[in-house]
């Protein structure tokens, strides 16, 4: 390190109530109360599926049912199975992934190593 250090920059009091104006005129902007905080939910019950999702994961993860794996492919080999996910690539998600282990399984039960399974 070399001993600099960034300086915190504190509005002056006129810079600050502009500020806390255009925060007030923002219409996306509010400031959560009371009652925001009674009514709201929490990503659990939001999202029950997602959370269910992964605590399996993580409950495969420490039983060995899976593993995670770091792993190089050909950029079009993975491109192929992210198309046939219906994912663009961009959204990311692990649909693709399921069709790679999908894949290597019905290669090995296909004859070509299913002893090992």
């Amino acid at each position: 390190m070399t001993g600099n250090k960034t300086e915190a920059i504190v509005p002056t009091c006129e810079e600050d109530a502009v500020i806390d104006a255009q925060i007030a005129a923002d219409p996306d902007c509010f400031e959560a109360d009371e009652e925001w905080f009674r009514n709201a939910k929490t990503t659990a019950e939001l999202f029950p599926e997602i959370l269910k999702g992964y605590r399996q994961r993580q409950a495969d993860l420490a039983a060995g049912v899976i593993e995670e794996v770091s792993i190089t492919l050909d950029a079009e080999i993975v491109k192929w199975f992210r198309v046939q996910a219906g994912e663009d690539g961009e959204t990311g998600g692990t649909g693709w992934k399921s069709l790679v282990n999908n894949a290597l399984r019905e290669y090995i039960a296909g004859g070509r190593g299913e002893e090992n399974l």
